[in-house]
């Protein structure tokens, strides 16, 4: 491909001056970029971007004559020495029989003087050539460089992938970490050795969600790296369930009142954790008001860009910056740099100025060239022995970007190799074909970068995925304070992203460093962690992280820190005390045991051994005129039923069965009957024996005979047995759980089935009860030999009043209660109807003996009148 042609169409970026045609088969070059640079002649030559110097100065304009060309200061040996891992890198394969055999490779390295401006003419010469003239139009010649290493920086890398990328050259960034490079849509060849920043972005969100620091503060650099890190980190955040306290740019123009505005938000602020995502230079100007205002009491995490820089490792920032935790690039070994580096020697290639000036900046030489150019005569102040330095260029003690430059290298010598061994008719271009060496396009070669795949010496794999990145891995650096008084960076950790894994964190709590008293981590949460059994409740105003805790309502239990909602436990089951777990309820129901109980089931016994006792009592004299004159079968029949109704009362206690369900009401229901009928029958004998007593009355007794009575408690109990039945039969009561009176237990009670059926076995008490209060209530003045009527009247009297209260109290009362009150209901009456009724009769029976003679009965009558 012809990119020289290509690239005249930006005659408008003002990198490349023009192209003119001067004649029909030649391109003549109108100027020439002054750009500093290291070359080696090769078959195949790889281009690189470096930073090896950090400020670009701009001449003065003038509109009269040509400006000068910018030129650059300030050298830096540490991204020197990627520039030279990268020359390291192509001789080691050079002198590799098994990699790229009979191709040489050689290298074009650049300045980018840390300006898109100066990177922007490097990236074009690169990729245009710098020869004055370009004859062959037919491009059918290889381009100058097949693929480019570099540029360190994001929003350079952006520039160059937006132009070069429509060509297809391959670049490969060893440094450049923006996430929005991923997008092969904009950028489809570029690559890159080092993780993006969502990689990195996920790295420290293991480390504050490892420590539980939810509540942090951003700082980030005013560039495309900075930028996209802190929308990535913003978005993981809230996916992690932390927040970020406050979110401010690091300007690039060291304004102080910018810096102060920063420092007054850090200190108002309560976070103790603040990320920083920025390159050491945007960094610096803050850090140094850090110093001046003594700001302690701040857990710095550095990104990749500064967690290594070597700015901050003098002792003036040590008391500030000591127990940094920082996310760096992977560090590695590359086994013989050290040696290449300490034989650099700038009299090897009097055209590479770039070994000139990095002699000049190690020794403060001075060099005079003979105007052939061949000769160098060198003028040195110091010693001139590499080996003998202390610099970033001579340290290979933690390799990291070189590292990312040396697999950059060997990334496109793998895909070139692989170019090379194809065979011809099984290619993967159209028509099975293969690519020519001679004729090489780049995007040809992007194909095979795609599918690289291979492992370095130090064991690390090298293979991108279908965004152009890299593995992701990282070393977690802990700064720690040395012996000098300087900032050491120690490795503490590795966080590894495995392919079915996922983000893993790997620490080693032990060996970190923590600027705090007492040592250890600090804690960086705008509310403390809300523990089981409460929930979060956010604050009005506030981010997420600034809540609450309330305490879940009965019934609910929340069994995790920091829980959202509570969890409604199910319905046989309520919280406990602690609101962090669901327990059965206890399940309720009048039992044996407890004191109610028993004091039930004692006066239930009561009750039906004074009725035995009444019974002993009445048979022993039923020969007595007390006990003849008071109808002794309706009475024994009254005292059974009696009997049956304090039995009956021992079904109601307990737990609930479906046989006790069913029999309660129905024995409860048919002994009260006869009961009832028993009453309403000697009522009516009463009246008859009155009225026979008269003269108008003589044959009222032979409609109440024995067998009349016997028949109509009969048929009046029968009538009650027919209800229950078909109650029964149709609705059975059964045993029910019921946690609608008091949720927080269950209350095992009988469900009565119908209300119809339970309503008619109470109605035809209550009728029946209403009859006989009724006819006693009429003949209540009989004389007194017939007073059997008004103990009737107030046997009935106490019955009614018993049962019409019974009413309201069972309906409001809850659970075993309203069982509680039935049992007390029936209790009542009875007593009431086997006190009204016997007592008397027994106690002139037992006290008063002289007055149980007919003679006494009939006296009364005879006094009376």
């Amino acid at each position: 491909m012809c990119i020289f042609i290509n690239i005249c169409i930006y005659l408008s970026l003002n990198f490349i001056s023009a192209a003119s045609v001067l004649r029909p088969s030649t391109c003549q070059l109108q100027g020439l970029f002054r750009l500093n640079g290291i070359y080696q002649d090769g078959d195949v030559i790889l281009g690189g971007l470096f930073e090896v110097h950090l400020f670009t100065v701009f001449p003065e304009l003038s509109f009269r004559t040509e400006p000068d060309q910018p030129y650059c200061e300030k050298f830096n040996m540490e991204s020197f020495q990627h520039a030279q891992a990268m020359a390291f890198a192509i001789n080691e394969i050079n002198k590799n029989p098994n990699l790229l055999p009979n191709i040489t490779l050689g290298y074009h390295l650049y300045d980018n003087c840390v300006m898109l401006g100066m990177a922007f003419r490097a990236a074009m010469s690169l990729s245009s050539g710098t020869e004055e003239s370009f004859t062959d139009l037919n491009c059918t010649g290889p381009p100058p460089v097949i693929g480019i290493v570099g540029d360190p920086s994001s929003t350079v890398s952006i520039a160059i992938s937006s132009v070069l990328g429509l060509f297809h050259v391959p670049i490969i960034s060893h440094y450049a970490t923006c996430s929005c490079l991923s997008d092969k849509t904009n950028y489809p060849s570029f690559f890159r050795t080092i993780p993006s920043d969502a990689f990195q972005v996920r790295a420290m969100i293991q480390i504050l969600r490892h420590f539980g620091w939810t509540w942090v503060g951003l700082l980030y650099s005013d560039d495309d790296y900075g930028i996209y890190a802190s929308l990535s980190f913003k978005q993981e955040m809230q996916l992690f369930g932390g927040c970020v306290a406050f979110s401010e740019i690091l300007p690039n123009d060291n304004n102080p009142k910018n810096i102060q505005h920063i420092m007054e938000i850090i200190k108002s602020s309560t976070v103790r954790v603040v990320v920083v995502f920025s390159m050491s230079s945007y960094l610096l100007p803050l850090m140094d008001e850090v110093v001046l205002q003594n700001m302690t009491g701040r857990q710095w995490i550095a990104s990749e860009a500064w967690a290594t820089a070597p700015v901050f490792q003098t002792p003036r920032f040590l008391p500030f910056l000591r127990g940094t935790l920082g996310i760096a690039i992977r560090h590695g070994e590359i086994l013989g740099l050290k040696e290449f580096l300490l034989n650099l020697r700038p009299s090897n290639d009097p055209k590479n100025n770039m070994l000139r000036i990095f002699w000049e900046n190690m020794f403060v030489c001075s060099f005079e060239t003979e105007m052939d150019g061949e000769q160098i005569q060198k003028v040195c102040s110091g010693q001139e022995d590499l080996s003998a330095t202390d610099t970033p260029y001579t340290d290979i003690s933690g390799l990291r970007a070189a590292y990312n430059v040396y697999k950059a290298v060997y990334a496109l010598a793998h895909a070139l190799h692989d170019l090379m061994q194809c065979e011809e008719g099984r290619g993967p271009f159209s028509g099975n074909r293969c690519a020519d060496i001679i004729s090489l396009k780049p995007w040809q070669l992007v194909h095979y970068l795609k599918q690289v795949n291979f492992t370095t010496s130090f064991g690390d794999h090298v293979s991108f995925d279908k965004n152009g990145d890299a593995l992701a891995i990282y070393d977690v650096l802990n700064w720690h304070p040395s012996s000098d008084g300087t900032v050491k960076f120690q490795s503490v950790g590795v966080v590894n992203e495995g392919p079915t894994t996922g983000m893993v964190l790997t620490l080693d709590e032990d060996a970190i460093y923590w600027n705090y008293e007492p040592k250890k981590p600090p804690r960086s949460v705008c509310s403390e962690s809300c523990s089981p059994g409460t929930r979060r409740a956010t604050k009005k105003g506030l981010p997420v992280c600034c809540f609450d805790c309330l305490p879940c309502a009965d019934g609910e239990i929340s069994n995790a820190t920091d829980a959202i909602e509570c969890i409604v436990c199910p319905d046989e089951f309520w919280s406990n005390p602690e609101k962090n777990q669901c327990v059965p309820k206890t399940v309720e129901f009048l039992s044996y045991e407890e004191p109610l109980g028993i004091s039930l089931t004692t006066a239930s016994l009561f009750g039906t051994c004074f009725c035995g006792l009444v019974m002993v009592i009445f048979c022993h004299h039923h020969n007595t005129p007390i006990v003849r004159a008071n109808n002794s079968e309706l009475s024994f029949l009254l005292l059974l039923s009696l009997k049956l109704c304090f039995l009956c009362v021992l079904l109601f206690i307990g737990q609930p069965q479906l046989w006790t369900c069913q029999l309660r009401h129905a024995v409860f229901g048919i002994s009260f009957v006869l009961c009832i009928s028993s009453i309403l029958v000697k009522t009516m004998v009463v009246i008859a024996v009155f009225k026979s007593s008269r003269p108008e009355g003589k044959g009222a007794m032979k409609w109440f005979g024995a067998v009349q009575q016997r028949c109509t408690v009969l048929v009046l109990t029968a009538l009650q047995v027919v209800i229950c039945a078909v109650w029964l039969s149709t609705a059975s009561p059964t045993p029910h759980k019921n946690n609608q009176y008091i949720r927080s237990k269950i209350v095992y009670e009988c469900a009565i089935g119908s209300v119809a059926g339970f309503s008619m076995l109470l109605g035809y008490i209550g009728l029946l009860a209403a009859v006989s209060f009724l006819l006693a209530f009429l003949v209540r003045n009989l004389p007194d030999n017939f007073n059997e009527a008004k103990f009737i009247t107030f046997s009935m009297l106490i019955f009614c009043a018993v049962w019409i209260a019974f009413v309201p109290a069972y309906v409001s009362s809850p659970g075993k209660y309203a069982v509680a009150v039935e049992i007390f209901a029936i209790l009542a009456s009875s007593f009431g109807l086997l006190v009204a009724i016997f007592f008397p009769k027994c106690y002139i029976i037992l006290f008063h003996p002289e007055k149980n003679t007919k003679k006494a009965i009939m006296g009364r009558k005879t006094l009376n009148k």
